[in-house]
């Protein structure tokens, strides 16, 4: 059973308005300049206590994250607060601000994938990357019975590993603060399990998304995404191996990312299935 955390009040007049996502809403407190609020849409309630909770268990594992903490209400909305991160900005926000910065920022990025990916992580204490898209495969309505035999196959197939993972690792989820040090953000995914899994998201953020969307989720135009991602190939894998054998061995890990887009968009995603042709293949 999920533990059931108590909600503290918040008074709203002492927080003003920072930014928002697509399912949450950020605000500094007025007075104190170290606070961070984090409020959901309203209606999500197990959603933030699940990120309280990660976000509790990932910093315990000495990850660079934000402090969490307390779970917290405005009286309709649910969320927590953070220690706030003081002139941070966002990898993705600083690379569509300034793209001649893509390249150095795709080497840093690269270097705290590669940093994380050596966590070892107690199995126990977290859900592991090929169970939550086994779930996500049995759930689907829009794949049929082979094709989900064929997913089932090829995710069983993947190497087990106890090392963690973000979960949702595009270069929105890194910032970093004036003094030039990253930290992960957005870790209500994480768990553990093959890498690949984790970098196949820079690769859906190139490639597979649509142009769009990249410009207003990751305020980049699309060709500097493709270049972050193949700085990031080269620094994450290795200069001496191809762009093109990185890409092919990737590339139906990023299409896996079809079943949380589809669950979420409701209808068959070619874009992002065409990523699947080798294992969706008879």
């Amino acid at each position: 059973m999920m533990e059931e955390l108590k909600a503290i009040s918040v008074d709203m007049a002492d927080y003003e308005y920072a930014g928002e996502g697509a399912n949450a809403v950020s605000y500094h407190h007025r007075r104190d300049p170290d606070v961070l609020l984090k409020l959901y849409q309203p209606g999500k309630v197990r959603q933030p206590q699940d990120e309280v909770l990660m976000a509790r268990k990932v910093y315990a594992l000495g990850i660079p994250t934000p402090e969490p903490g307390d779970y917290v209400t405005d009286g309709e909305r649910f969320g927590i607060r953070f220690r706030r991160i003081p002139d941070k900005v966002s990898v993705a926000r600083a690379v569509g601000l300034h793209p001649e910065e893509a390249v150095p920022q795709a080497e840093a990025f690269a270097a705290m994938c590669r940093s994380l990916h050596s966590v070892h992580v107690d199995p126990s204490a977290f859900e592991s990357v090929k169970s939550r898209y086994l779930r996500l495969t049995e759930e689907s309505p829009l794949f049929t019975a082979a094709e989900k035999d064929r997913l089932v196959r090829f995710i069983g197939d993947a190497p087990d590993t106890d090392t963690a993972v973000h979960g949702d690792l595009q270069f929105g989820n890194l910032i970093f603060d004036g003094n030039g040090r990253y930290y992960f953000i957005d870790l209500g995914d994480f768990g553990y399990g093959c890498p690949l899994f984790d970098v196949a998201m820079v690769y859906v953020t190139a490639y597979l998304s649509d142009p769009d969307f990249v410009r207003e989720a990751f305020h980049m135009e699309p060709a500097t995404a493709v270049r972050f991602w193949e700085a990031f190939a080269s620094a994450y894998f290795g200069k001496d191996r191809p762009l093109s054998a990185i890409e092919e061995e990737i590339r139906p890990y990023a299409g896996l990312k079809t079943l949380i887009v589809e669950r979420d968009m409701g209808i068959r995603m070619p874009r992002f299935r065409a990523a699947l042709q080798t294992v969706l293949q008879p």
